[in-house]
């Protein structure tokens, strides 16, 4: 226990001393939020959106941004680069261990998400009137299970990557799958309906926040789906993850 908290006190200086991360994970959804607060237009309740704003629509796909870069993009290119420059196979000689500082990868991912998804909810309602998620628990379950599945996503990246650019090499189509679906590049208003209900039962399964978001029960479905990508992606990556 001594030694994971050693790894995680390392690991967290070196997170805090990386701005491009900070600033892709946990501050970049924060800035989307507050230009478009700025636009009068996306402040007003709009029919098209059963009489939200545009932001209040658009703030759950805010969240799939952090899910996105930390879940597929950032955590599976650390685990790379440990395995590529020997420091998981150095860790096993230690007290160390290197599920120590996997542990430790986790907690800091976690970390960063839950920080950047309070700044959006928070300064979503105090600095533009956007509600608060109307069903906490149905919010909650859909923001941990979404979570764990682009996170058993990134571990099965990062078990099957054997140096850093073969990890960002596969992280990349998955990262644009999970923005895409998501309505981060393109509104999901906009998309045809068919494209909308794949992004439905695509992790993190941005609907399922929307509805709890607007005062839907998210459906079971989107839930289970999402339960079931990180216990499949889980289990692959644990069965093929190495340490060399």
């Amino acid at each position: 226990m001594r030694a994971f908290g050693q790894i995680l006190k390392i690991e967290t200086r070196l997170y805090l001393r990386d701005p491009t991360t900070l600033l892709s994970t946990i501050a970049l959804p924060t800035v989307v939020l507050v230009v478009l607060g700025v636009i009068p237009a996306a402040r007003r309740p709009d029919p098209q959106f059963d009489g939200q704003s545009f932001i209040a629509y658009f703030a759950p796909s805010l969240l799939v941004v952090t899910l996105a870069m930390v879940g597929v993009n950032v955590l599976p290119t650390v685990l790379a680069t440990y395995r590529e420059r020997g420091v998981l196979r150095r860790l096993r000689t230690t007290p160390a261990s290197p599920a120590a500082l996997l542990a430790a990868q986790l907690v800091l991912a976690l970390g960063g998400i839950v920080v950047s998804a309070l700044l959006v909810v928070v300064l979503a309602r105090v600095a533009f009137g956007v509600p608060l998620p109307a069903r906490p628990l149905g919010f909650a379950a859909a923001f941990v299970l979404g979570t764990a599945a682009l996170l058993a996503l990134g571990l099965l990246v990062a078990a099957v990557a054997r140096t850093t650019k073969a990890a960002q090499g596969l992280a990349v189509p998955v990262f644009l799958v999970t923005m895409f679906f998501g309505g981060v590049y393109v509104p999901r208003f906009i998309l045809p309906d068919l494209l909308v209900r794949i992004g439905d039962y695509t992790p993190p399964g941005v609907q399922a926040l929307l509805d709890a978001w607007t005062g839907t029960t998210p459906q079971a479905s989107h839930l289970a789906i999402m339960a079931l990508v990180a216990v499949t992606a889980g289990a692959a990556a644990a069965k093929l993850f190495r340490w060399e």
